[in-house]
C-alpha cells in the first residue's frame, strides 16, 4: 500500500515524539554531591574513690610507738590527657585532734621525708624520697620509716601526675603516728582531701 507524503511525515513526527518522551528523563534530571561531618564531642569525666576511713591505734605502754595503715585511691579518667592527683589538709590546722589535746604535723617534708617524731603524724607515697616500700606497722617500737608532714590547705601535694586514660588507676597513700607513754589517751581526728583534676 502507498502511503502519502503528508502521513509519512504525520509518522514520522509521531516516531519522534515518543523518542523524546522516553529520552526525556536522561536528559532532564542532573545531579550533584555535597558531604556533612557529624562531629561527636566528649567531655572529659573523672570520678575518685578513698578508703574513707584510715584507722590508727596506738598503745605506748613502755615506750613511744608508731602506727601505720594506708589509704587506696582509685580514679577513673577518660581524658587521653591524663589527670593529677593532689593531697592537703582540708584547712589550714593540720593536727591530729583529741579535745585539747594533740598530734602535730610532722616536720619532714615530701622532698626529705623523715622518721617521725614523739606527738607527731605525717603521710608517705612509696617510692623515692620515701620508703621503697611500706607495710601496716602496730605500736612498733623501733620503726624508721621515713614520712612528711601533710600539707595545708593552700599548698597541695601532688601525688600523681598521668598522661593517659585511667581506668580504675590506684594510688596508696600511707598515715602514720607516733607517740610517747604521755600522749593523753583519746580519739585523735583530722581530716584531708585528694583532688583529681582532668588535664
Amino acid at each position: 500500500m502507498k502511503i502519502s507524503p503528508q502521513k509519512r511525515i504525520v509518522a514520522a513526527v509521531a516516531a519522534l515524539a515518543v523518542v523524546a518522551v522516553v529520552s526525556a528523563p536522561l536528559a532532564a534530571y542532573a545531579a550533584d554531591t555535597k558531604n556533612t561531618t557529624v562531629s561527636a564531642l566528649v567531655n572529659s569525666t573523672i570520678s575518685m574513690t578513698t578508703s574513707g576511713t584510715v584507722s590508727l591505734t596506738l598503745s605506748p605502754t613502755t615506750a613511744s610507738v608508731v602506727s601505720s595503715n594506708s589509704d587506696t585511691v582509685t580514679v577513673n579518667c577518660n581524658s587521653t590527657s591524663g589527670y593529677t592527683l593532689t593531697l592537703a589538709d582540708n584547712d589550714t590546722t593540720v593536727n591530729l585532734v583529741s579535745g585539747a589535746n594533740n598530734i602535730t604535723a610532722h616536720a619532714g617534708t615530701p622532698a626529705a621525708p623523715t622518721a617521725l617524731a614523739d606527738g607527731k603524724w605525717g603521710f608517705a607515697l612509696p617510692g623515692a624520697p620515701f620508703d621503697a616500700s611500706y607495710t601496716a606497722e602496730n605500736s612498733a617500737t623501733a620503726s624508721t620509716t621515713k614520712w612528711a608532714g601533710v600539707p595545708t590547705s593552700g599548698a597541695p601535694f601532688t601525688l600523681k601526675n598521668t598522661s593517659a586514660v585511667a581506668s580504675n588507676d590506684v594510688t596508696t597513700v600511707w598515715y602514720a603516728a607516733k607517740v610517747a607513754t604521755t600522749q593523753p589517751t583519746g580519739t585523735y581526728t583530722d581530716t584531708v582531701v585528694y583532688t583529681a583534676t582532668a588535664k
